[in-house]
């Protein structure tokens, strides 16, 4: 995210470092996948579109973060039947998000 112009508005609204965000998206997955609730136990529910409301969460900003998620994907996930799927279910979460028109 940090080098791909294609995610650059979405990279600017994040704070630095991203340690801290990329350990409590670890906790989400980790719940979200069928794993230990590591995120509830820590901060409750998600109520990921609720958290996400102070942010300008539109179209291009969904599509950033899924052009992440998918170059992510690409890179860990050899399965393409099961990666196509977590990008499915990845793109029905972050449209979920959008809260602003364009």
């Amino acid at each position: 995210m940090s080098t791909a112009p294609e995610a650059a508005e979405l990279y600017a609204i994040h704070p630095l470092p991203l340690d801290s965000i990329r350990q409590k998206f670890f906790e989400f997955l980790s719940g979200w996948l069928g794993g230990p609730a590591l995120f509830e136990e820590k901060y409750g529910h998600p109520r990921l579109r609720m958290r996400h409301m102070p942010f300008a969460v539109d179209q291009q900003m969904r599509d950033q973060w899924m052009f992440c998620m998918d170059k992510a994907l690409a890179e860990v996930v050899e399965d393409k039947l099961l990666r196509q799927g977590l990008s499915h279910s990845l793109a029905q979460l972050a449209s979920h998000m959008i809260n602003r028109d364009n």
